[in-house]
């Protein structure tokens, strides 16, 4: 089988395989709206990891294009009667400007260096809209009104919603599919692997970090947007914060393997209920517990998995290969 076609197959395969959660839960609320949040956070995590896992620039400033995407689309939304579907386009192509404007000076920064940068600059955004009256409506927020329909995003039947995230997280998957084999994909791998290296190779850094950026912000706007009218209603600490969104989308990458194509989907699969059952059951106990597991939960992995579940299991494979 030539092998764009044996890609194409793999990818298909895997799609069919992360769409049966869904299946599953049809029949029970409370499971598919854990699978929904997972599909969105699966794609949020599969953007992230096109500049933060492929090009290796981790970045924890993603929150600014998340809340880009939320605040456009809610307020166009609300305020212009713009249907959701539309404000895509803009809420992604401001997104890139503004991961343009962040990434130019930030990207002659390396290491954590830069991450204190980029999450610097996700604080800034916090302040900014939660101090500005118009249009964001400072801490009180923007409700989005409930008008169900295809064309405004809202659906009364909650699968509708799972089959939304299901297509965002294809769509960001296919692209790092073709990201990966594309020449963007390896100036990304090659300057996270050795950046001076790359550079002496003839690869232009700055610019390929800078494309990287780019479409991992657009994408990143996207499922900003989806966010808002799943959510109906979105302030500055639900699409600001830096453990629920800017670490976030980190930690599902690293535990499911940082750089990998299934890497973020396997993460969010296993976080995202994990995380439901410690809300559930640690927070009355300890408020703020959760947090502290997952945070635990994050060093250990870049501990001992530094390479994640896809990596831990393909060092297992290797070794009984050997053997």
């Amino acid at each position: 089988m030539p092998s764009g076609a044996r890609v194409a197959g793999g990818f298909l395969g895997g799609m069919l395989l992360v769409l049966l959660p869904m299946l599953l839960a049809l029949g029970d609320p409370y499971w598919l709206d854990i699978v929904t949040f997972a599909y969105l956070m699966a794609g949020l995590a599969g953007a992230w990891n096109i500049i933060g896992g492929f090009g290796g620039q981790f970045s924890l400033g993603h929150g600014v294009f998340f809340g880009i995407g939320a605040y456009l689309t809610a307020i166009l939304y609300t305020e212009a009667g713009w249907s959701p579907w539309i404000t895509l386009a803009p809420a992604m192509l401001l997104a890139v400007l503004v991961a343009l404007l962040i990434s130019w000076p930030t990207f002659r920064l390396r290491g954590p260096f830069f991450a204190i940068a980029t999450m610097a600059f996700n604080q800034v955004a916090f302040v900014l809209v939660n101090y500005l009256d118009w249009p964001t409506n400072g801490p009180r927020g923007i409700l989005i009104p409930f008008r169900a329909g295809l064309a405004n995003m809202i659906f009364v039947q909650r699968w509708r919603y799972a089959v939304l995230m299901f297509g965002f997280l294809a769509l960001v998957t296919g692209i790092a599919v073709l990201l990966r084999r594309s020449r963007l994909g390896y100036a990304l791998l090659a300057l996270r692997e050795d950046e001076d290296a790359a550079r002496a190779a003839g690869i232009n850094v700055l610019a390929a970090k800078l494309e990287g950026m780019a479409i991992s912000a657009a994408l990143t706007a996207v499922g900003g947007a989806l966010f808002a009218m799943y959510l109906r209603y979105v302030d500055p600490p639900t699409v600001f914060s830096l453990s629920d969104i800017g670490v976030r989308f980190a930690l599902l990458s690293l535990i499911g393997g940082i750089g990998t194509v299934a890497g973020p989907i396997l993460g969010a699969a296993l976080v995202v209920p994990v995380e439901n059952w410690l809300r559930s059951t640690l927070t009355g106990l300890w408020p703020g517990a959760d947090l502290v597991v997952l945070g635990a939960a994050m060093v250990l992995a870049a501990l001992f998995l530094k390479h994640g579940i896809v990596g831990a299991a393909a060092d297992l494979m290797g070794r009984r290969t050997r053997r």
